[in-house]
């Protein structure tokens, strides 16, 4: 389960049918210059979803509330599309764009202190996650120090690992929306736009080489 992640919002980004260049490294730091560049749970990332078809950049706090009874204090990672508690939160409306750099799982082979592999494009390209918005009202954060809402959050879809993935993580991988297919996750009907949750091509994604401790 992916629950640390570099987020990405570079010059030149594009998508078909619209370009995101407007969230240039000059730009987005203006308005949002105290983001950071790693993202854990329950910090604020950036997510590109569409306002009147046109595609806007906003802030949100990674984690829905859980369904009831589930033993979680926020979900970041949505695997089972199925049920019934997600349904209202992957229609059109909620869908959105998450623009990653790389993405880390736990290290198999260094699991004390918490070691992670880092995945990401071999040209260094952002990649995009599959993810979901909605709007809550409560607290978030420490008890000592909460952040009150209302707020907007993010979560992003799950699948099956694919061959580069799996040695590290067996159990999933986020779902990475290549960009021809952009427009059929934001704008497509439930069934079609999940037709994208899926492992995603081998050549997507690379092992980066251990990172010094």
């Amino acid at each position: 389960m992916c629950n640390h992640y570099r987020q990405a919002i570079l010059k030149g980004e594009t998508v078909p049918g619209w370009s995101i260049d407007q969230f240039s490294e000059i730009k987005v730091p203006l308005r949002f210059h105290n983001m950071a560049q790693d993202i854990y749970p329950d910090r604020e990332g950036l997510v590109i979803r569409l306002e009147d078809g046109k595609p806007a950049i906003e802030a949100m706090r990674w984690g829905f509330p859980p369904p009831p009874a589930a033993n979680a204090v926020y979900v970041t990672n949505v695997r089972n599309t199925k049920s019934g508690f997600w349904k209202p939160w992957l229609k059109e409306a909620h869908r959105c764009l998450v623009p990653v750099a790389q993405f880390a799982e736990p290290d198999p082979e260094k699991p004390k202190p918490r070691a992670e592999r880092w995945f990401a494009r071999a040209d260094g390209a952002p990649l995009f996650f599959a993810g979901i918005w909605r709007e809550w009202d409560g607290d978030r954060g420490p008890k000592s120090k909460p952040f009150k809402g209302p707020h907007l959050l993010f979560s992003f879809l799950t699948t099956e690992p694919n061959a580069v993935v799996a040695p590290i993580h067996p159990k999933a991988m986020p779902v990475i929306i290549a960009p021809a297919d952009a427009q059929t996750w934001l704008t497509a009907p439930i069934a079609e736009a999940l037709e994208l949750q899926r492992p995603a091509p081998d050549d997507t994604v690379v092992l980066l080489p251990r990172e010094p401790a």
